[in-house]
């Protein structure tokens, strides 16, 4: 490939990049995503919110000019532990990973890290983040929750927040735009909501639903994953400015996707 920016990834979502590619590009930004593996449901798979974080990161790294790197795949799920294949790892040692990675960029000359998280439960990573000012790195968490509703506007999704907590339109959407062979048939009967779920870190997931579903995923579509991730990749442009503020006068065409206005659908 030439040094245009643009990555490859195999279907599996992992880049591509040889050493010589990420030289030519001099990136001066790094996308991790992170996800998890954790039960979804009998339709979506264990992997899901790490391809989902893949997704949304391939889909940035399409647009901008920054350094993918390839997914942490087990964190933080240990509400999800009742149901079969579901692995987690510690808070301390998730933290501890990402801060590795992150000083490791730094002595190769990349200094700001986004950690594009998949997954609810890893709270952690708001902490690293938080910690990372001062140490550095600069470092983003990516998406907030202010991109994830200005996307799931665009995307008309009409399930709230709150209640599309977890395989739900969302996370069935995305999936169905970019890896319909992963959706097996049930989500269109799945619809659950527990919508008060203050106890949930206490008593696991478990104790509000049987299936592992709490959402509406009968509502999902390609086409509201696709306009869901294009609005999280107009959103990254306001991230893409604060790490890079040498480089806030960079073409449009680099910045932000083509058709859109800065940072909105």
């Amino acid at each position: 490939m030439s040094g245009s920016g643009t990555q490859l990834t195999t279907p599996g979502l992992l880049p591509l990049d040889t050493t010589e590619d990420v030289r030519a590009r001099r990136p001066t930004v790094a996308v991790l995503p992170i996800g998890s593996f954790e039960q979804h449901g009998p339709f979506l798979p264990l992997a899901t919110d790490t391809v989902i974080a893949c997704t949304i990161a391939r889909e940035v790294a399409a647009a901008y000019p920054v350094h993918l790197l390839p997914p942490l795949t087990i964190a933080c799920s240990h509400e999800h532990a009742a149901w079969p294949g579901t692995v987690s790892i510690s808070a301390v040692t998730l933290h501890a990973v990402v801060r590795d990675i992150a000083d490791s960029l730094r002595r190769s000359g990349i200094d700001a890290l986004v950690v594009v998280n998949g997954h609810g439960g890893n709270y952690v990573l708001g902490n690293v983040v938080q910690e990372s000012a001062g140490m550095g790195t600069r470092m983003a968490l990516f998406p907030a929750p202010e991109d994830w509703e200005e996307a799931r506007t665009r995307a008309d999704v009409r399930t709230s927040l709150l209640s599309d907590m977890h395989a739900g339109e969302l996370e069935t959407s995305i999936l169905l735009h970019a890896h319909p062979e992963m959706v097996r048939p049930g989500y269109e009967t799945s619809d659950f909501l527990a919508d008060d779920r203050r106890h949930l870190l206490t008593l696991d997931m478990s104790a509000y639903t049987d299936s592992g579903v709490i959402g509406r995923p009968s509502l999902a579509s390609a086409e509201k994953g696709k306009e869901l991730l294009a609005g999280l990749v107009d959103c990254f442009a306001s991230y893409f400015s604060i790490l890079t503020p040498e480089t806030a006068d960079a073409p449009a065409k680099e910045v932000e996707p083509e058709g859109t206005e800065h940072g909105r659908p």
